[in-house]
């Protein structure tokens, strides 16, 4: 990067944590730490939603996401809005009345305490560990930066993320939320707006979705079915986005404490629900249009070199080894069938009476280009055994780098650390508030050798903070195994998958099945549990074909179905009225 590149990112990022800082002064309690004295308006709790959900993990996957597979990813969000409204009528007044910090304590006024603690056990198991995979993406920029092992700069971004929420709490994260996300739109347009202009004179937006349709990048709406019907392996589809994802939108927004801490912090009923029904509305536009920005990419990418590896920083050190020669020559070989299909892709868009002939050249050619793609990786891994060659997530940083005028290069690096900072630092807050409600008051309940409330509340304000500091070390040590997982956006999803669905069955028992008793759900949860978990392992070994957004769908059924067949036998106990 260049110095005002440099300038542009470090002043972006230190306004931003200053104002957040200044906004977080309020009570030196829990009530203030992890739900800001309950003060927020409904905008900021829109805000915070958003920015909680969409970490850099959004800006920087979801491009290369739509890279390589297309815009189809969007259909995962077709469930939100309807989970949205579900949330405003049942959720969110029934957390409200209770007063509660966490999503679990309802759980031990509804059940009982084991119910309580193994649901919020399951949460701390899901985000804690897709936490370290969201630390783990900025740091692959700052790794591209600075050329750092990237050993160090998960330390060093997750090291900056503890400070950061240690200090400010829930308050820091809702105002700083605030104004990242109103750079970030700013940012992700401008790097749209770049990559149209860039495209050969009479090319433009009408011209470059052409091209992206024939790349097979326009999949918007897919059905999942084939001539042999049905398939469950697809990830993506009308089907499973719009009933897999519904369950998982239900149970992140509706039981994951790193969403239900955020809108826990607004004034009242109101404000919450505006801020949900808000952030269902405006989700899936916003995500369309990140995808969409992968679209444009491969366009874009048609009239101008592309690399055959994005990550530069691993492409380097291979080229130290003896597999250098070999590396040169894929390059050039891919150099030049590039080279022959951007006048391809020109003849296309300005004859289109040939279009059908033109188009079956760009396709075979294409096809020749992930070829040598597809070579490459495998000789990279030749190379270096242990190195990560998935790179879908370098795709829209190169870009970014190699392409971005100065200023704006520091300007969107400075947007994906802000997402970052912004959705891990409610993570984290979410995990330090369930471990301190959810398990050390019910250890710690004996405070008869405080003098006051006064004392009370400052030795919890200060513990919560240890706790915050421990699951960020947690979460540091989580990303230096997060190498080799692929794309972030599906690796932090199907993480959420293995438990969001039982947890959300948890609830849904006990909102609706009110004769259902503690074992019936205790015991149901751990079976879907176990059930979930061998679902996913029997299909990454590809003996079954299961997409990842059912495991949500079975996991909550399950706890249902098995439950009420519990409860039949008489071996729950009494349901509550």
């Amino acid at each position: 990067m260049s110095k005002l590149d440099w300038i542009v990112l470090v002043c972006t990022l230190a306004c931003i944590i200053a104002y957040g800082l200044f906004k977080s002064r309020t009570s030196k309690n829990l009530e203030g730490y992890f739900l800001s004295n309950r003060s927020l308006p409904w905008y900021l709790v829109l805000l915070s939603v958003m920015g909680t959900q969409a970490s850099a993990i959004t800006f920087l996957s979801a491009p290369g996401q739509a890279f390589t597979d297309g815009m189809r990813f969007v259909q995962y969000y077709f469930g939100l809005p309807l989970a949205m409204i579900i949330l405003c009528i049942t959720f969110v007044p029934l957390y409200s009345k209770l007063k509660v910090f966490t999503a679990y304590e309802y759980l031990e006024k509804r059940f009982d305490s084991k119910t309580r603690t193994f649901t919020s056990l399951l949460f701390l198991i899901s985000r804690g560990l897709s936490t370290g995979v969201s630390i783990y993406a900025p740091s692959i920029i700052l790794s591209s930066l600075l050329g750092w092992d990237i050993f160090w700069t998960n330390i060093v971004m997750g090291g900056f993320l503890i400070v950061y929420t240690v200090t400010g709490g829930a308050k820091a994260v809702a105002y700083t939320q605030k104004i990242q996300m109103v750079i970030i739109f700013i940012g992700m347009f401008a790097a749209g707006y770049c990559m149209i202009h860039y495209l050969p004179v009479g090319i433009g937006f009408k011209q470059a979705l052409q091209l992206s349709r024939v790349g097979g990048k326009m999949n918007i709406i897919t059905t999942g079915f084939t001539s042999k019907g049905f398939d469950w392996k697809d990830k993506y589809n009308i089907i499973s986005g719009s009933i897999g994802g519904f369950f998982l939108a239900l149970s992140y927004f509706g039981t994951d404490q790193s969403q239900v801490g955020r809108y826990l912090t607004a004034k009242n009923n109101t404000q919450s629900r505006i801020g949900l029904l808000m952030n269902g509305l405006v989700k899936v536009p916003m995500q369309f249009f990140i995808l969409l920005l992968g679209t444009m990419l491969f366009a874009f990418y048609q009239f101008n070199a592309a690399p055959v590896f994005f990550n530069k920083a691993l492409v380097d050190k291979a080229k130290q080894t003896a597999y250098a020669p070999k590396l040169s020559a894929l390059e050039n070989d891919y150099y030049h069938l590039q080279i022959q299909q951007q006048t391809t892709s020109k003849q296309y868009l300005v004859y289109p009476t040939d279009s059908l002939t033109l188009v079956n050249v760009i396709k075979q050619r294409a096809t020749k280009l992930e070829t040598i793609q597809q070579q490459y990786k495998t000789t990279l891994k030749q190379a270096l055994p242990n190195a990560d060659t998935s790179d879908t997530n370098y795709i829209f940083l190169r870009f970014v780098i190699d392409f971005l005028p100065k200023g704006l290069v520091g300007l969107l690096i400075a947007i994906i650390f802000m997402s970052a900072w912004g959705s891990i630092a409610a993570a984290l807050n979410a995990l330090a508030s369930c471990t301190m409600i959810d398990f050390h008051r019910a250890i710690k309940k004996d405070y008869s050798r405080f003098e006051s409330e006064t004392h009370i509340a400052q030795y919890e304000y200060k513990t919560a903070k240890y706790y915050t500091l421990a699951w960020g070390i947690f979460s540091i040590i989580t990303a230096e195994f997060s190498s080799g997982i692929g794309s972030l956006i599906e690796a932090v999803n199907i993480l959420g998958s293995l438990f969001y669905g039982v947890i959300l069955g948890i609830f849904l028992v006990g909102f609706y099945l009110k004769f259902i008793g503690s074992n019936a759900v205790f015991y149901a949860a751990i079976i879907s549990e176990l059930f979930v978990i061998t679902l996913f392992t029997l299909d990454k070994y590809n003996i079954i074909g299961l997409g990842f957004l059912w495991l949500n769908v079975f996991g909550a059924m399950s706890v249902v179905i098995i439950s009420i067949f519990i409860s039949a036998f008489g071996i729950g106990n009494k349901g509550f009225s």
